[in-house]
């Protein structure tokens, strides 16, 4: 056989054998996937709620807040308590400052949006928690506060 067809023919032998390798990899994946598709599927995780149906994280409190604040007449937005959580707690429903004036007078701040006791106590929502760690009764407190004081909470850009 000529050198020149010697050399087509393994050319070819070796195209071919990649193409048949290529084809066995790609039905691996395919024979699995059939195999898998019969397996008993798995439990999807159950997600906590709060007790009006909101999801229990910072996105759920924020939105159960605003709807009762939205029943009582209390303006805010989304975007302005989320900003003032961050800066106040960083989203940490049991935040606590021991450190500032308010810590030294013996009563720290608390909560989401850092509130003192007799802030939360005077401006406290009727139909939220008693509890100041609550984090939609500290939401909505601390609304009502700065409702009063600044005319919303989307008027504050700092410590209040």
């Amino acid at each position: 056989m000529p050198a020149a067809a010697q050399l087509r023919r393994t050319r070819i032998a070796r195209t071919l054998a990649a193409v048949g390798t290529g084809a066995a990899v790609l039905a691996l994946p395919l024979i699995g996937a059939t195999a898998a598709s019969a397996a008993t599927p798995a439990t999807t995780p159950t997600v906590s709620t709060t007790p009006a149906g909101y999801p229990n994280n910072l996105d759920g409190w924020i939105r159960e807040s605003l709807a009762i604040m939205r029943e009582k007449s209390i303006p805010g937005s989304y975007n302005g308590i989320y900003r003032n959580v961050i800066r106040e707690s960083s989203g940490n429903p049991r935040a606590i400052n021991l450190w500032d004036s308010n810590a030294a007078a013996g009563i720290p701040s608390k909560g989401l949006l850092q509130v003192i006791d007799p802030t939360f106590n005077a401006y406290h929502v009727a139909g939220t928690s008693f509890d100041i760690y609550d984090p939609v009764a500290n939401i909505t407190a601390a609304c009502n506060y700065a409702a009063a004081r600044y005319g919303s909470i989307d008027n504050v850009y700092g410590a209040y």
